[in-house]
């Protein structure tokens, strides 16, 4: 699997909330929308479900079920199988990446960010010298 692109961290959506739930850093260090996190956190529990099944659960429109999953994938929280039907053609199955390792990309994320942080400190100089 190829390493996702993991955009900078919205860390002032993180700073003034003292005790951020996990959604909600998700939804901060990866740049995706609330509804977007809790599609995650459902194929946590639901594995294996398709859109159609996920929008039933979510009660949200297929369409933008398809369109949270798209974006999903391509920052490498969920995987995508394709199931063939008995009666022909196939479906498409989503399934969450195991939380420890979603948590291991947020430390990573989130690592990279501050010794960014670190490193403008380190680097600042008034006085140009």
């Amino acid at each position: 699997m190829a390493e996702p692109d993991i955009p900078q961290p919205d860390i002032e959506e993180l700073v003034g909330d003292a005790s951020p739930s996990f959604d909600h850093v998700l939804s901060c260090v990866f740049g995706i929308r609330d509804h977007e996190s809790r599609t995650y956190l459902t194929l946590i529990e639901h594995p294996g479900s398709t859109v159609a099944e996920l929008a039933a659960v979510l009660d949200r429109d297929r369409s933008n079920v398809n369109r949270s999953l798209s974006t999903l994938r391509e920052k490498g929280l969920i995987d995508r199988r394709r199931r063939l039907l008995d009666s022909g053609g196939y479906v498409y199955q989503y399934t969450a990446i195991p939380v420890p390792e979603a948590k291991t990309l947020l430390h990573d994320a989130l690592d990279e960010w501050v010794a960014g942080v670190h490193d403008s400190i380190d680097q600042f100089d008034p006085d140009g010298e």
